[in-house]
């Protein structure tokens, strides 16, 4: 278990932040209006050196990125959006090369980073400038605990505070300058809601006696965060179909993956916009001995196999030269281990219905097979492969035991 030293920043920050937030009527569900708020564009290094040592002085700051996932091959973060309880600021990331000063901010165990779905923007924000984590309010993850239908932030801002919000930006090129001023306001409304949205949260978690759990589910937000968007040799078998083809049609797909990332990288779009997955797969499929069979392919468009043909002709010839590709074959578990997972996911869902909450909010799933792994035989032995849910273990431990216990006298 974790010294209590770790959950003490937490439980100090909740036990002083006022009980109604300033210029909020939550009866009402009413905030201070957006036009009231300053909005601040920072593009200049002396501007950001201000904003951060402005921003390292609240004890709570909402947080939310745009990326230009739709329109680059390799994404980045283009934008970095920060409410305070009485301003938005939005960081220019394409404008500024050094965004080394928000790194202590983000680390910091005195200032509560408030996110919705904060895992992409985390990776985002360690993939591009490294930034480590501490101390998070995840507001998706607090109305998963709480068993709410609707965990989208639009529709979170619509049931708390009756403010509809605009999507139409939801997919914009944030890559783009200059933007416009309604990408701006789009841009400061997915963080100005957060700091209000967070306490209305915390408190009823707080009384559902489900604080501890989301305690533990911040913190695991802040571990073992690393990019995933790396692409790999092998990630061709990722797209659907890919695991239907024969072992000598798998090399020609794999060989046309490698030519559209080829393409796409040096388009810098996304691979997605050179050549569908299912257009790959089809090609794949057919394996075409000459070029005028691409012009009949379902999912590829006349124009796409115009400009392509010679091009996916090579690809296809190359990828029959190539030794066949068979699937990566994931060791099955032995049955013991299929049967304790088995009891456990039938705890858990039980426990959820209990408790009214998502069976894996009980248990995660990693922590579940981890679990089942291991068939711990005893405290001790789960203890350890509970370390990173301590609440869970002292909550749940005796329960979880008992339900691998029982599935051994079957």
């Amino acid at each position: 278990r974790p010294p209590s030293s770790t959950l003490f920043p937490y439980t100090t920050l909740f036990r002083s932040t006022p009980a109604r937030l300033s210029g909020i009527r939550y009866n009402q569900g009413m905030l201070t209006p957006l036009q009231n708020t300053p909005l601040v564009w920072v593009d200049q290094p002396e501007t950001l050196r201000d904003i951060a040592e402005e921003i390292a002085q609240s004890e709570i700051l909402a947080v939310d990125t745009e990326s230009n996932s739709l329109y680059a091959y390799q994404e980045q973060v283009c934008l970095i959006q920060f409410s305070t309880r009485d301003k938005d600021y939005l960081i220019d990331t394409l404008a500024l090369k050094d965004l080394s000063a928000l790194g202590p901010i983000f680390q910091s165990d005195k200032i509560l980073k408030v996110f919705h779905a904060a895992e992409y923007d985390l990776i985002c924000l360690f993939r591009d400038y490294g930034f480590r984590f501490d101390y998070l309010f995840d507001t998706m993850i607090a109305a998963r605990i709480l068993g709410l239908t609707q965990i989208g932030y639009g529709p979170l801002v619509d049931q708390y505070f009756d403010i509809q919000m605009n999507k139409k930006y939801q997919r914009a090129n944030w890559g783009k300058r200059p933007l416009n001023p309604e990408m701006l306001e789009y841009a400061r409304q997915d963080s100005h809601y957060l700091i209000a949205l967070q306490e209305l949260l915390r408190s009823e978690l707080q009384k559902a006696g489900l604080w501890e759990l989301a305690l533990e589910d911040f913190r695991r937000l802040t571990q073992g965060i690393e990019d995933t968007t790396e692409s790999s040799e092998e990630d061709f078998w990722k797209l659907h179909g890919a695991r239907d083809l024969s072992p000598e049609k798998a090399a020609i797909l794999k060989s046309l993956y490698q030519f559209r990332e080829e393409q796409a990288a040096a388009q810098d779009r996304p691979p997605f916009k050179v050549i569908s997955n299912q257009a790959l797969v089809e090609i794949a499929q057919i394996c075409p001995k000459h070029k005028e069979e691409l012009y009949i392919l379902s999912n590829l468009s006349e124009r796409l196999a115009e400009r392509y043909a010679k091009k996916l002709m090579q690809a296809v010839t190359a990828g029959k030269q190539a030794p066949p590709e068979y699937p990566p074959v994931h060791k099955r578990p032995k049955n013991s281990i299929l049967k304790r997972m088995e009891a456990l996911r039938e705890w858990r869902k039980i426990t959820g219905v209990e408790l009214g909450v998502a069976s894996d909010v009980i248990l995660p799933r990693d922590v579940l097979n981890r679990i089942a792994w291991a068939g711990p035989v005893s405290s001790n032995d789960l203890r350890e492969q509970m370390q990173d849910v301590p609440y869970r273990f002292e909550r749940f431990g005796k329960d979880i035991l008992a339900s691998i216990e029982a599935f051994g006298h079957h």
